[in-house]
């Protein structure tokens, strides 16, 4: 993964500058370390980036914490105008940041486009949160003893924090830890995934531009041995980190930081049985879902439960839409399916398919692997142990069952030891609300796949899918803290 070699690179795909620098307390530097960074597509090498190493990481901590009066000082309106400088530029930078995604990720163009805008859109809920972070005044005069006393409590930042992003979406992940952040006035310091950093870092130039305080930002693509300082580090009040679950393990060597984890998924779906008039429209938001991005999705629609009455005709339109779905190059308009992250991961899915099929699943469809490109599979009768039913797939792989009773489908959907979102089709109100009730998941999603998210809502599971909220306003919250202050405003009573 690293070369460090000063020698510039001469070989990088022209979409993309051969090198980028990484951002030191506000600040481009280019170190004599290269993360290469290469077409998923392709193999190409498409550009290297500077790697962090330990100095640099424990001198960005020290500026982040120089930072923190600063911050913590600076107005909200100022700290909504860098937000605002943010959304024009990156809208001026568009196409270039979709092309970043569709080559460092292998996303299809269209998917890449899509998490661009949502990338400004989470910027313009920041820019607009950073003005509305108000405080309370509690009623204290509960008692004849606390007559006279008023309270008041302000939210204040927490401080410097450590983010920490996963591959999948390299440039809306790191707007929801970013963006929350300036509004809240915690200076940071971000390690972004070393397999996709392009997008990180551009963010990082839009944030130079800016007028933050000296120290408020690091962006520090590294190995992940040089990283323990941004988990382990006391100085630091906050860790945010999204991935996978080796979460847990930074969770316990965080020391006394608050700790916000989101850890991925194994999203189910219920097909009600009021369902057979719907089956077309439903089958192609089941297909999205559960093969947008290649699967590589913490909410993508991994088991699909179906009223049995109409499991067969959804079997059989679900199953011809998934072979229908146009494979290949990301960065060609048609193509929907691209390819997954690296070679590891299609190797791991291709063989977890072959322990469900030995177990008796019956393959519909798909199956077939090629370097790090998994045609869209699609199995039922999994046996309930298999990997493809208990953990998470993060890959175009979906199970399909059927189902009698409304209370066995929750009960499958809740047998997991994930609890991220689920989905429900369901014309029945009562079926609704009993879903709302009793799927123990972080979001139930009614008459949509569990795939849908609008970056304001409060976002995150349960279970092994980690604990705390994403969304802008629920990681402000996670990034304050409040702070009381008690008047005594009259002698106390007699």
């Amino acid at each position: 993964m690293n070369d460090k070699s000063t020698t510039a690179p001469t070989d990088a795909s022209p979409a993309l500058p051969p090198r980028f620098p990484l951002y030191l307390a506000n600040a481009a530097h280019t170190p004599d370390r290269w993360i290469e960074v290469r077409d998923k597509y392709s193999g190409a090498l498409a550009t290297r980036v500077a790697c962090a190493d330990a100095a640099m990481i424990e001198s960005a901590i020290a500026a982040a914490v120089a930072a923190e009066a600063p911050m913590r000082a600076l107005a909200p309106h100022r700290r909504q105008a860098v937000l605002e400088h943010c959304i024009a530029r990156l809208r001026e930078r568009f196409d270039e940041l979709a092309m970043a995604l569709c080559i460092e990720a292998g996303k299809p163009l269209g998917d890449a486009e899509g998490e661009a805008t949502r990338l400004i859109d989470t910027f313009k809920v920041a820019a607009e949160e950073a003005v509305r972070i108000d405080g309370e005044m509690p009623e204290l005069q509960i008692s004849r003893r606390a007559e006279g006393y008023r309270g008041f409590v302000q939210r204040v930042p927490v401080g410097a924090c450590a983010f920490i992003t996963p591959f999948n979406f390299p440039l809306n992940l790191v707007a929801h830890k970013v963006a929350p952040a300036i509004a809240a006035g915690c200076p940071f310091e971000l390690k972004p995934s070393e397999k996709t950093p392009v997008g990180a870092l551009i963010i990082g130039s839009v944030l130079a531009e800016t007028d933050l305080p000296a120290g408020a930002f690091s962006i520090l693509p590294c190995n992940v041995e040089d990283a323990a300082p941004l988990v382990e580090d006391e100085r630091l009040k906050l860790l945010s980190f999204t991935g996978g679950q080796v979460g847990w393990e930074l969770k316990a060597r965080a020391g006394r930081k608050k700790v916000v984890l989101e850890l991925g998924g194994n999203a189910a779906c219920i097909v009600d049985a009021d369902q057979a008039g719907a089956l077309d429209a439903l089958v192609k938001r089941l297909v999205f879902g559960a093969f947008y991005q290649s699967g590589q999705s913490c909410i993508k629609v991994q088991r699909i439960y179906a009223h049995a009455s109409l499991y067969a005709p959804l079997r059989e339109r679900f199953v011809a839409a998934a072979r229908a779905l146009k494979a290949g190059d990301p960065k060609r308009r048609e193509t929907f399916l691209g390819p997954l992250i690296d070679e590891a991961a299609a190797r791991r899915l291709e063989g977890w398919i072959g322990e469900a099929t030995a177990a008796g699943a019956r393959l519909l469809c798909g199956g077939r692997r090629e370097g790090n490109r998994l045609e869209a599979t699609v199995l039922e009768g999994v046996p309930v142990q298999a990997k493809l039913n208990r953990l998470e797939a993060f890959g175009p792989v979906t199970v399909l069952a059927p189902f009698d009773e409304f209370d066995e489908a929750l009960a499958r959907v809740n047998d997991s030891d994930f609890g991220l979102q689920a989905g429900l089709f369901t014309h029945d109100l009562n079926h609704a609300m009993r879903a709302w009730d009793e799927l123990v998941v972080g979001g139930v999603i009614v008459n949509d796949i569990p795939s849908f998210r609008v970056d304001s809502m409060p976002y995150g599971g349960v279970k092994r899918s980690g604990f705390g909220r994403e969304g802008i306003r629920s990681a402000i919250a996670d990034m304050t803290e409040p702070r009381l202050l008690v008047m005594r405003t009259a002698p106390h009573a007699d």
